[in-house]
């Protein structure tokens, strides 16, 4: 797959509209890259001039602030704007909730300033500018699936209604589940709980989130965060449902059902 560099792009003074930031879980999570893979199709599809850091993208430092480490996040968040500032980088699109929400709001006060759009956002906006075709007969026409509201997307930034516009626009049913938007159960993996034990208790938080996604009888478990997307999958493989219900992202369903 040809995905352009900034480097590169720069090198050839060229700028191009959007930065695609695409974090740690979308460059090292094999099923990460699939989401990676398809917004990146998405953006090859509809002619949109982007690139990517590539080897310069460090961690936007969210895990290491979110556990604690405050001299680490700076640390990598300088290194970060200083290269997005040498590349006068003015608006970045990502696919990760913690990293939009780290580069959106905690960036400007150590001089990092850009527009930052999370994709759902982003996908919401290109299919209402028609850049983004649905197929007639897409696989997901009048399909059950449920949307689980990522904590960093939902609560912290108030971004509801863009995904569920784009899951509406895929002509399928969409059913939520009883604890949804302002009330949504995390799947246990925000604020650095992603890299470490549990602490004990009766139920694993994704256990219980999937359990009342399986409840309201999906084909489809729909997010729009990686770490969401792995501790739904998860909780789906321990119910031995995965024949049943696939949990997708929004992007890997607009990929699929686009022209």
């Amino acid at each position: 797959m040809r995905v352009p560099v900034m480097a590169e792009l720069f090198a050839n003074q060229e700028n191009p509209e959007i930065l695609f930031w695409v974090g740690c879980a979308g460059s090292f999570d094999q099923r990460a890259q699939k989401i990676t893979k398809a917004f990146a199709t998405i953006l090859n599809k509809t002619g949109i001039k982007y690139a990517v850091l590539g080897k310069e993208e460090l961690c936007t430092g969210d895990p290491a602030r979110r556990a604690g480490n405050e001299f680490l996040f700076q640390m990598m968040a300088y290194q970060n704007i200083q290269v997005l500032n040498n590349y006068n980088i003015k608006k970045i699109v990502t696919a990760c909730p913690h990293c939009f929400n780290t580069l959106k709001n905690e960036y400007p006060e150590l001089g990092g300033n850009y527009e930052v759009i999370h994709h759902a956002t982003f996908l919401q906006q290109l299919i209402d500018e028609g850049k983004i075709k649905m197929k007639e007969e897409g696989g997901f026409k009048g399909k059950r699936i449920t949307y689980h509201d990522s904590c960093y997307l939902g609560r912290a930034n108030n971004i509801y209604e863009a995904p569920r516009k784009v899951l509406e626009a895929l002509d399928s049913e969409l059913v939520e589940m009883k604890r949804c938007k302002s009330k949504g159960l995390c799947c246990g993996a925000g604020g650095a709980q992603m890299f470490k034990e549990e602490e004990k208790g009766t139920v694993r938080i994704n256990t219980e989130r999937t359990e009342e996604a399986l409840s309201v009888n999906p084909a489809v478990i729909a997010s729009a965060c990686p770490f969401c997307n792995t501790m739904l999958t998860d909780g789906v493989k321990s119910k031995e449902k995965e024949e049943d219900t696939k949990v997708l992202d929004i992007a890997e369903l607009v990929a699929m059902a686009m022209e």
